[in-house]
């Protein structure tokens, strides 16, 4: 048994490179062989967000607080509040972060393969994060 006491693991900023805006990252487990699954806390301050990326096994999302938005390729941006639970497939390309006015906190889970638990790829725009509408679907 292990037992991470909440305060023993530093926090970190969100790298320029994965995130747009002022992100932080509070680890919570670290992949230990032979499970493969890391987690984490990540704040997102109103209008951040991540890069475009994929998980090669997927990933978890636990939204804990605030309102936030998600999107994967081709569908539309959607919001997420405290407690919602969001699933990203395999290999699925997606972003998500705070809403424009109000922060998120949510548990990212994923399981590692290969060494590898993520992919980063580029900065999301402003206008593909500013598609949404309010009704759950971005513009056409």
């Amino acid at each position: 048994m292990e037992i991470k006491r909440s305060g023993s693991q530093p926090s970190a900023k969100g790298p320029a490179d994965w995130f747009t805006g002022t992100v932080r990252v509070d680890p919570l487990f670290q992949v230990t062989d032979p499970a493969r699954a890391a987690g984490a806390s990540v704040t997102f301050e109103p209008g951040a967000r991540t890069a475009w990326h994929t998980h090669p096994l997927g990933q978890t999302l636990i939204v804990t607080s605030g309102c936030g938005r998600v999107q994967r390729e081709g569908g539309p941006v959607e919001e997420i509040r405290a407690g919602d639970v969001v699933w990203f497939s395999p290999g699925e390309r997606h972003w998500h972060g705070a809403s424009p006015t109000t922060a998120m906190t949510h548990i990212a889970i994923q399981e590692q393969l290969d060494s590898k638990v993520v992919d980063w790829m580029e900065h999301v725009t402003d206008s593909e994060y500013h598609a949404w509408k309010g009704n759950g679907h971005a513009e056409a």
